[in-house]
């Protein structure tokens, strides 16, 4: 059985690194105010909400099979309070802030009408500090975070989230919404 949970674990946070640059890149797109091709703004919107929703699927079945995992000494403690698990306990520490900080975006994105836009994307600036620090943790405390498939997976991914930021702070690109009448006809 710990094997199982050992490739379910594993396999999730792999997955998880991918639906979470997406989700990266999605958000990104959005606050934008572009639309991708084929898909109105509304829509990209709804996509970005959904890859969120199953990245942060794909993280709590990551942190629950490894919970279950006995061979991975994870304690529930390790998975709510960085940098106290005792195997790697830095890249774990890692892995768990990320998971906080993912926690504070579900949170605040349930809670959008209630805490308002300025609130919400206080908080979603955090997306910024996640991606990375989880990253961090793929690479320092995976499996396979050193081996040379996943580290080309690494790279795609923090490519293409560079240069969507290099892109979405150019001066060409203005958000969508503040762009004068005349621009938009």
């Amino acid at each position: 059985m710990d094997t199982a949970l050992w490739v379910l674990g594993r396999g999730t946070g792999v997955a998880a690194v991918l639906l979470l640059t997406l989700t990266v890149l999605l958000g990104i797109v959005t606050r934008g105010g572009r639309p991708l091709p084929g898909l109105p703004r509304f829509a990209v919107q709804l996509v970005h909400r959904d890859v969120a929703l199953a990245s942060t699927a794909f993280v709590a079945v990551h942190v629950a099979s490894l919970l279950l995992d006995t061979e991975a000494e994870l304690r529930l403690v390790d998975t709510v309070i960085p940098f106290v698990g005792s195997y790697r306990w830095f890249w774990l520490g890692l892995g768990t802030l990320a998971v906080d900080l993912l926690v504070a975006l579900v949170v605040t994105a349930l809670l959008r009408r209630v805490i308002g836009p300025r609130a919400f994307r206080a908080v979603h600036w955090a997306a910024y500090a996640m991606w990375p620090v989880a990253m961090a943790h793929a690479i320092g405390t995976g499996t396979d975070g050193t081996s040379a498939w996943f580290l080309v997976i690494a790279g795609v991914c923090a490519a293409a989230v560079v240069g969507a930021v290099v892109w979405r702070t150019t001066a060409r690109v203005a958000e969508f919404r503040s762009a004068p009448l005349e621009v938009l006809r």
